[in-house]
C-alpha cells in the first residue's frame, strides 16, 4: 500500500536539452505539455556546448530560452535542471531568475548546482567549455564556496528591499532588485548533487534535491545518498521531510516498460517527483507519448 500511494502522489516532469535542436522542436514540446495536467513541470540544462554529438552543433542559451518559453506556456512549473552557478555572477543570476518569475507569473523554480569544477581523474566536458567563454574552473571547495554564498545572495534578492554583501567571492553595495519575485520569499530552491558536502548544503538550504536516476544511477545508490541527505538534516535540526526528493530519468522510446520499472523503483525508494528527460530526435506528440506510456500506467495500473 506504501507503494501504490507513492504513485498516486509522484509527481512528472518533462526535460528538453537544448543540444542539437532546434528552438522550434523544444517549443512544440513545451506547448504539447503545458495542455497536458499530467505533467507538473518542463525543465531545460545550463551548458553552452555540447556535450555529446558534433562539438559544433547547435545549443541555445538555458536561461534566455527559459524566459522565452514561460512566455508561450501558462501552466507548467519550469526551470533549469541544474543551473551552473559558474557561468553568471549572483546578483545578475537573482535579476535574471526573478524576470523569468515575473514573465512565468511565478511559475520558477530556481534550480541551482555547483557548475564546472576541477577534477583529478577522468574525461571532464567543463575543461573546454569554460575555456571556450573564459570561465574559471574551481577547485571543488570552492565551488561548493561560491554556491552557498549565491544562495544566500539570492535569498537576500528575493525578501529584501536594499543590501549590502561581503562575501568570499562577491561585493554588492546597495542592491535592489525590483520587481521582485511573484512569491515574498521568491521561488522554491532546488539543488542538484549528490557529495556528502554538497548534500550538506542541501540539508541547509533546499526546498527540493534533484539527483540522476537511471541509466546513470541505480535507486540503491540513490537511497544510500537520501540517508546521507537525512542525516545531515538531522543533525542540523531540519525536518528532512521538508525536502521533496527528485529525480531525473532518461526514458526509452523502444522500451517503455522498462522507463516504468525504474519511475516505480525510484517511488518505492522515496522518490516523489520524476523528471522524464526526452532523447533526441523528439517523436511527434512525444509529451502525449509520456502520459500514455509513463504517466498513466504508473499511476492508475502500476504496470
Amino acid at each position: 500500500m506504501l507503494i501504490d500511494a507513492a504513485r498516486c502522489t509522484l509527481r512528472f516532469g518533462v526535460k528538453t536539452t537544448p543540444m542539437h535542436l532546434a528552438y522550434d522542436d523544444i517549443l512544440r514540446v513545451w506547448e504539447e505539455a503545458d495542455e497536458l495536467p499530467e505533467l507538473d513541470d518542463a525543465w531545460l540544462w545550463d551548458h553552452l556546448m555540447p556535450l555529446a554529438g558534433p562539438p559544433g552543433g547547435a545549443v541555445l542559451e538555458g536561461w534566455t530560452l527559459l524566459a522565452a518559453l514561460a512566455a508561450r506556456t501558462t501552466r507548467l512549473r519550469l526551470g533549469l535542471l541544474v543551473t551552473s552557478n559558474m557561468l553568471r555572477a549572483p546578483a545578475h543570476l537573482g535579476k535574471i531568475a526573478t524576470t523569468v518569475d515575473v514573465i512565468s507569473e511565478g511559475r520558477l523554480i530556481m534550480g541551482l548546482g555547483v557548475g564546472g569544477t576541477r577534477q583529478p581523474d577522468g574525461p571532464n566536458p567543463a575543461v573546454a567549455e569554460y575555456a571556450a567563454y573564459g570561465l574559471p574552473l574551481p577547485s571543488p571547495g570552492e565551488g561548493l564556496a561560491r554556491l552557498t554564498e549565491t544562495i544566500t545572495i539570492l535569498r537576500r534578492m528575493w525578501t529584501e528591499e536594499v543590501f549590502d554583501h561581503d562575501g568570499l567571492f562577491t561585493t554588492l553595495r546597495g542592491t535592489r532588485n525590483g520587481p521582485g519575485p511573484v512569491r515574498p520569499s521568491g521561488p522554491p530552491l532546488l539543488l542538484g548533487g549528490w557529495g556528502n558536502r554538497t548534500l550538506r548544503i542541501i540539508a541547509e538550504h533546499a526546498d527540493i534535491w534533484n539527483v540522476p536516476g537511471p541509466p546513470h544511477n541505480g535507486t540503491d545508490w540513490i537511497t544510500e545518498r537520501a540517508r546521507v541527505l537525512d542525516a545531515h538534516c538531522v543533525a542540523i535540526g531540519r525536518d528532512p521531510a521538508e525536502i521533496t526528493r527528485s529525480a531525473q530519468i532518461i526514458v526509452d522510446y523502444a522500451d517503455p516498460a522498462t522507463t516504468r520499472a525504474h519511475v516505480r523503483a525510484l517511488a518505492a525508494a522515496g522518490i516523489q517527483h520524476v523528471v522524464l528527460a526526452l532523447p533526441r530526435p523528439y517523436p511527434d506528440k512525444a509529451a502525449r507519448w509520456l502520459v500514455d506510456e509513463i504517466v498513466t500506467p504508473v499511476r492508475e495500473k502500476g504496470a
